[in-house]
């Protein structure tokens, strides 16, 4: 039983999904910068736990359709695509995990269509219940003008950086957000003015246990094919998904819940980190939470033994 891929026409667009196993449907969503093979561990293991286990390119990701239109990258397309993705499979169901943003992907879903998303699964990023304002103004009014998500808004900028040497980008990014760089690293996720997000993160001398050098020409090939713009739109969204999301204001996620997320995770580390975690506890009632001492962001890579073994221990209790 061996991973198949094919391509299905959901939601307007053409999407590249890779698959093994038969049963319940698990669907798997993917973060930036990413692609289905982030996924390779988690594919078998749950296949062969007796599952359908379905993990796509997301919207504006290597093989699936990419968009030109940056506003086509809301949080209601990208649900509306796990949506159609479950029509198409012909399944009335699923089990949905996401890792990154491929996380509020998951824990949007399951709040927008409990009656299709049995229990959600979140990897690295919190849910976060919708705020009073907009993210982006939010950030401004508590003085964090160089966080990442504000170099990543003008089209372009961060494209030009990521392209300019895609090979080393990938290498950067992959191991300068895990847990193997050294504790007394500046933090990867400020971009101060006049620097770029790469600025920040080391070229490794040797690559960490956990990733290997074909693992990095894999996806830095794809990405030289495709470029960066379509997963960063998902950041030129932020806002707008706040003004989407109103009918959805202190809704809760009452399915059966998990995250999952590496005690080295920048996402999470500091007070901003611990409120995430707490907000998300008022707003996924009863969510277990596992953290793995040492782990980075690049979690269900990093560690795939434990996080295949508290995924599919999770599965097991529903």
């Amino acid at each position: 039983m061996s991973v198949t891929h094919r391509e299905l026409q959901i939601n307007g667009i053409r999407m590249h999904i890779a698959e093994q196993g038969s049963g319940p449907l698990i669907l798997m969503c993917h973060g930036w910068p990413e692609l289905w093979y982030s996924w390779r561990h988690q594919l078998p293991a749950l296949a062969d736990a007796g599952y359908h286990v379905v993990v796509p390119d997301m919207r504006g990701f290597g093989a699936t359709e990419a968009p030109a239109d940056a506003s086509a990258y809301s949080i209601l397309h990208t649900v509306g695509d796990m949506v159609a993705l479950v029509e198409a499979l012909n399944e009335r169901e699923a089990i949905i995990i996401g890792h990154d943003w491929g996380a509020p992907v998951a824990w949007n879903a399951a709040m927008m269509r409990p009656d299709l998303f049995k229990a959600v699964v979140g990897m690295s990023v919190p849910h976060r219940p919708r705020s009073a304002e907009p993210p982006l103004t939010l950030l401004r009014q508590a003085g964090m003008q160089e966080y990442y998500w504000f170099y990543f808004q003008t089209p372009g900028v961060a494209e030009t950086e990521f392209e300019r040497d895609v090979p080393v980008t990938m290498r950067k990014l992959l191991y300068g957000v895990s847990g193997n760089v050294p504790v007394d690293r500046q933090n990867p996720l400020i971009v101060p003015a006049g620097t770029g997000f790469l600025d920040r993160l080391a070229v490794p001398e040797k690559l960490p246990d956990w990733l290997r050098e074909k693992d990095v020409e894999r996806m830095a090939s794809e990405y030289q094919r495709t470029g960066f713009r379509g997963g960063l739109n998902l950041y030129r969204n932020i806002d707008r998904n706040w003004e989407l999301t109103a009918p959805w204001h202190n809704a809760q996620i009452r399915q059966p819940a998990l995250f999952i997320a590496g005690t080295r995770d920048p996402v999470i580390a500091g007070k901003r980190g611990e409120i995430a975690i707490e907000h998300m506890s008022q707003a996924v009632p009863g969510v277990k939470k596992v953290m793995i001492e040492g782990a980075g962001h690049w979690i269900q890579q990093e560690r795939p033994e434990q996080v295949n073994a508290a995924v599919l221990e999770f599965l097991k209790s529903r």
